[in-house]
């Protein structure tokens, strides 16, 4: 996270992560917290999500994580390295192929 009220994050989710909606949860709690980024789904079971915005509101995100939809079950939250801020989307949140 950053140090002007805006952060970044990203992560990839180990567990019962795929074809459980995960990835359409994902966006639709995002997008409620008006955090903008992109999940896809991983050729290892995994699922990868880098975010941005607002400090409180990734905070609260990130949190929501740890649950996800009913049929989820999340192991392991592991952080990734940050990539430049150019690359994450600017203005929505964005479910990868």
């Amino acid at each position: 996270m950053s140090d002007n009220g805006n952060g970044r994050m990203s992560v990839r989710l180990h567990g019962r992560v795929q074809g459980v909606g995960f990835r359409w949860w994902c966006a639709r709690t995002a997008k409620g917290l008006g955090v903008v980024g992109d999940v896809r789904n991983c050729p290892d079971g995994t699922v990868e999500i880098r975010a941005k915005g607002e400090s409180d509101a990734l905070s609260r995100f990130r949190d929501r994580l740890s649950d996800g939809p009913p049929m989820a079950r999340v192991d392991e939250m592991e952080d990734l390295e940050l990539l430049a801020e150019s690359e994450f989307p600017a203005e929505r949140f964005e479910i990868l192929q």
